[in-house]
């Protein structure tokens, strides 16, 4: 009997099915693991305030769109099969099933390598590390058994568990977005983030321009116009939410005040130790030298050193 043909549509039904689903199961990954890291961050690693500017939106995205994608040509090429059984025998089905297997195996060996060479060389096996190894043994383990279970046409026999299985993936991609929200918060909390990180910026290059005036003319600015006269220096930065200029205050000869509003108190890392305050040489009392804020208008005392910034010469 004649082997089947492949078709222009098998080949690419199979292709775009096989495109979706492997991207979107690497971003289904990769999106746990960026959960993980967030909920349990790694204290000597740096920590973006926003983790939608990270690869947690496109992740989303990609989840959102390929995996209903995928499950949709896998639907349309399973029909065509049960039309025409031979099309179960083309060869683009089989190298694409052979493929996956090969994937899938190779991926778990690889999980189990990473596992036991950090045992045997004596690392500190965070708990977020043993949840990474183990969400790619899982998957990997689940694609395995699905699709080797599909080359021995196990579904042809019990199509409603394939169905069953069909469906719990698509519960668990839509658990997997929906319980972000709770875990790294709704992309408008983001962006209100977003704003806060642009304030402390902001309230950053500010600071850095009164030390330079000072420095200058051994005397603090009595307003921030002072800063904005000069041509030393550049348009002083607005509050990008309100459109409003940041509040400012000399308070002594040496000690100013930065003030902005926030939207949400700073995130702050799990397990890092906490930001020690400095002792102003001025008055021997304790200086905030860290930015964390809290809820709404927040001010920043400040206190120059003139021994750390000493005038400029003349």
């Amino acid at each position: 009997m004649d082997k089947p043909k492949t078709t222009p549509k098998d080949f690419f039904l199979w292709a775009g099915a096989m495109v979706a689903f492997y991207w979107s199961v690497i971003a289904f990954i990769f999106l746990i693991f960026d959960y993980i890291s967030y909920a349990l961050p790694n204290p000597l690693a740096y920590y973006p305030s926003d983790p939608y500017q990270s690869g947690i939106s496109s992740e989303m995205a990609s989840i959102i769109v390929l995996l209903p994608l995928a499950l949709v040509l896998l639907r349309i090429i399973r029909k065509d099969i049960v039309r025409d059984p031979s099309r179960k025998e083309i060869w683009v089905r089989r190298w694409a099933l052979i493929l996956i297997l090969f994937v899938a195996g190779v991926a778990m060996a690889g999980d189990f390598i990473t596992l036991l060479t950090s045992f045997l060389s004596g690392e500190d096996m965070t708990l977020a590390f043993l949840l990474k190894v183990l969400v790619v043994f899982l998957v990997a383990g689940g694609v395995f058994l699905h699709f080797i279970a599909d080359f021995r046409g196990y579904w042809d026999l019990f199509p409603k568990r394939k169905n069953t299985v069909v469906g719990g993936v698509a519960i668990l991609a839509v658990v997997s977005i929906v319980s972000g929200f709770f875990i790294v918060g709704t992309p408008a909390a983001a962006r209100l983030a977003r704003f806060d990180a642009q304030k402390v910026s902001d309230l950053q290059n500010i600071q850095s321009q009164v030390i330079t005036y000072w420095q200058a003319k051994q005397k603090l600015p009595a307003t921030l116009g002072d800063l904005s006269n000069s041509l030393a220096y550049g348009p002083l930065p607005v509050d990008a939410q309100s459109g409003q200029s940041y509040e400012y205050q000399a308070v002594r000869t040496f000690s100013f005040k930065l003030c902005a509003v926030f939207n949400a108190e700073s995130r702050t890392i799990q397990g890092m130790p906490a930001v020690p305050r400095a002792i102003s040489p001025i008055d021997n009392k304790p200086v905030a030298d860290n930015w964390q804020h809290g809820v709404g208008r927040v001010c920043f005392d400040r206190t120059i050193d003139p021994s750390f910034y000493p005038p400029l010469s003349k």
